[in-house]
């Protein structure tokens, strides 16, 4: 059974930055399609970012370059680093493993992805 834990979570103040983590177990990473998704009004789950079996990355319209996602396989583990963080990225980020599609909305912990994490609560103070 696959299982997704996100970590690396936190307080931080506008335009600080942030990493976390999606350690994998029960799959290689490489089999997966992962991906970011944050929690917005509505108990709804935005797409933050996305990488595909082939590597190809996505990212949501509002990361304007702030945002990175990579992967490590020999960890099994998937990275979101989050930079010039502002306020209105407050959230709770979960990681999920799509599918055969791509959700770029979808009800969080819903039966969109195939996998969700259980979520990491990032906090941007003024």
């Amino acid at each position: 059974e696959v299982h997704l834990m996100e970590s690396g979570g936190g307080s931080v103040q506008a335009g600080g930055s942030l990493r976390l983590s999606c350690t994998v177990s029960g799959s290689n990473l490489a089999d997966l399609d992962m991906a970011w998704y944050r929690q917005v009004p509505g108990n709804e789950c935005e797409l933050v970012a996305n990488i595909g079996t082939d590597g190809t990355p996505y990212y949501g319209a509002f990361v304007k370059g702030r945002f990175a996602m990579s992967q490590d396989g020999a960890k099994n583990t998937a990275f979101l680093q989050m930079n010039e963080l502002r306020p209105d990225d407050t959230s709770l980020y979960f990681c999920a493993a799509l599918g055969d599609y791509i959700d770029y909305f979808t009800p969080c912990l819903g039966d969109g992805p195939s996998y969700w994490g259980r979520g990491t609560q990032v906090t941007v103070s003024t």
